[in-house]
């Protein structure tokens, strides 16, 4: 058996094609959200075409950007944090299911699981009732998608056997603030989880209007990810994808019979 592809689009949109769906996550596809410009080549329509599951972690403006979800096919399920599911649907968002962490959904032969964040919670007033989550998808591949959050121990309870993590390093701009990883916590993320491959999102695509002398945080962050990880995680094969790359993703290996 096989594992699928992973294309980064982008921030923490990533399209995710394992177990013959096509799976994207937390859509951003604009090329400019609030004050942020987008920095990296703008996203391949592709991408969000036939999609049979979109995953929403929570609903910060650049991880639940309400145009991005708009252009997406009203049939296609959502799968969203606690809290989450009036405010999308009073805005035109359909078909969304909320999971709670330790709650899951089948979809084709893909189980797909919510799991503990640390970050804060909604964006606004209307949405503070809203949680943070992860996600983990098991089919052919077993597959972490962190969206935001900080390092805490329960990462642990996720290892062993991810064959693909998806671990924010960084944000948008200069600063980073509370609630999310950097490369040194990233990679020690890495070490609890242990997965056979790990891909830095939330880096290099989003970066405030305006002149900024730290542009090195658009670039440098996945480079201090893999040197963190080669110190921290030493049996943890870390490959960056550049916005719009794709990789394979590492499946299960073939049965001996």
């Amino acid at each position: 058996m096989t594992g699928g592809r992973v294309t980064y689009v982008g921030h923490a949109t990533v399209l995710l094609e394992l177990s013959g769906l096509r799976i994207l996550t937390d859509p951003v596809l604009r090329s400019r959200v609030a004050h942020l410009h987008r920095r990296a080549p703008a996203p391949d329509a592709r991408v969000a075409e036939d999609l049979d599951a979109v995953l929403i972690s929570h609903l910060h403006f650049d991880h639940a950007d309400l145009p991005s979800l708009r252009k997406l096919e009203r049939r296609t399920p959502v799968l969203a944090p606690p809290g989450a599911g009036a405010f999308l649907e009073r805005r035109g968002i359909a078909a969304v299911t909320e999971l709670a962490p330790g709650r899951s959904i089948a979809i084709g032969e893909l189980t797909i699981a919510a799991v503990e964040a640390r970050h804060g919670r909604g964006r606004s007033p209307l949405t503070k009732g809203s949680e943070a989550v992860g996600f983990r998808l098991t089919g052919e591949s077993d597959i972490y998608f962190a969206g935001d959050t900080d390092l805490f121990e329960g990462m642990r309870e996720l290892a062993p056997g991810l064959d693909l993590a998806l671990l924010p390093i960084w944000g948008w701009g200069p600063r980073l603030g509370p609630g999310h990883l950097d490369p040194e916590r990233a990679a020690r993320a890495a070490a609890l989880l242990s997965p056979r491959l790990a891909v830095p999102i939330h880096w290099g695509t989003f970066f405030p209007l305006g002149p900024s002398r730290r542009r090195d945080r658009l670039t440098e962050p996945p480079h201090e990810f893999a040197r963190w990880c080669a110190e921290l995680a030493p049996q943890v094969e870390t490959r960056t994808l550049a916005p719009g790359e794709r990789a394979p993703i590492p499946g299960e290996p073939p049965r001996v019979r």
